[in-house]
């Protein structure tokens, strides 16, 4: 370690910085972490990261949008009754992640109260393609007690009634889903949307590529069950936004957004707060026309 140099770190993270900025923020906070923790045990006498900085560093993301309410009742028209509709449910509905979706089993969901509701108290992730079930989460402010909307509360009555296993959504043996069995999963919304895509078979022995460019209200050409009736990409962590986005136009408060979607810092709440509630002229009209009102009152 002590002859590693800021130039060695910075060329290791070139193929990082190809990552998103989140990514790439964690990875140079790991390197400063390790270094910092090896000059305290004096394992070095000088420390490469100290002038190492996150600027600069990854490929900013695009803003996130929330699914319209049309778009959400065709993605749930589509795969209803399939694998990931309870998946789908409880992103839309709850706004949990991915991993903690994965990880929610039945002990955690209350649906005989008055007020039927979830707990968020495990996490999944997984090793070598094999899940990985944890208790401890990440944050405190991930741990969170959910309220479940009408139409959430039946269906978890519904999946329950018809699971034989300890998880909300589990593979064939009852077990939580691997990364390759949620990959799985997720492709039955992918197969129905009209994005372009390729695959590869083999023929007279050579690997041909095909491409497929669905057309909107056809069916699959090798498969008479699925129809290309999705005209947007939807992405797991796309449920959860729209869940944050609806609490916020309903006029929910920030603070009680900032719970129910387990931001442990304000800033993140507000970031998005910010950009759904004032992207609509309306909206914005309405809280001027306010703060305006007000500032005449006092002035009279």
């Amino acid at each position: 370690m002590g002859e590693v140099s800021l130039d060695d770190i910075q060329l290791a993270l070139v193929p990082v910085s190809k990552k998103s900025v989140s990514v790439y923020k964690s990875v140079v906070i790991l390197y400063k972490s390790i270094f910092r923790s090896a000059m305290e045990s004096r394992i070095i006498d000088h420390n490469p990261t100290i002038y190492l900085t996150t600027k600069g560093g990854g490929v900013p993301q695009e803003d996130r949008q929330a699914l319209t309410d049309e778009q959400v009742e065709r993605l749930l028209d589509a795969i209803r009754g399939l694998p990931p509709y309870v998946f789908v449910m409880i992103g839309l509905y709850a706004g949990l992640r991915r991993e903690e979706i994965l990880a929610l089993q039945w002990d955690s969901v209350y649906l005989d109260t008055d007020t039927p509701y979830l707990t968020v108290r495990r996490a999944w992730h997984t090793e070598h393609n094999r899940p990985v079930i944890l208790d401890e989460l990440k944050t405190k402010a991930a741990e969170r007690n959910i309220p479940l909307p009408v139409c959430l509360a039946e269906c978890l009555k519904k999946a329950k009634e018809e699971s034989t296993s300890d998880y909300v959504v589990a593979n064939r043996d009852g077990e939580p889903l691997s990364y390759t069995q949620f990959k799985r999963l997720w492709q039955y919304i992918v197969t129905r949307t009209v994005k372009e895509r390729s695959y590869y078979r083999y023929e007279d022995g050579k690997r041909i590529k095909h491409t497929v460019t669905p057309v909107l209200g056809e069916k699959a050409a090798h498969n008479g069950k699925v129809i290309y009736s999705l005209d947007f990409d939807v992405t797991p962590h796309q449920l959860r936004h729209t869940y944050i986005t609806n609490l916020i136009h309903a006029s929910v408060d920030p603070k009680t957004v900032q719970y129910l979607a387990g931001h442990e810092s304000s800033k993140i709440t507000m970031d998005i707060y910010a950009k759904v509630k004032y992207n609509r002229p309306d909206e914005l009209v309405r809280s001027m026309s306010c703060a305006f009102a007000s500032w005449e009152a006092a002035q009279e």
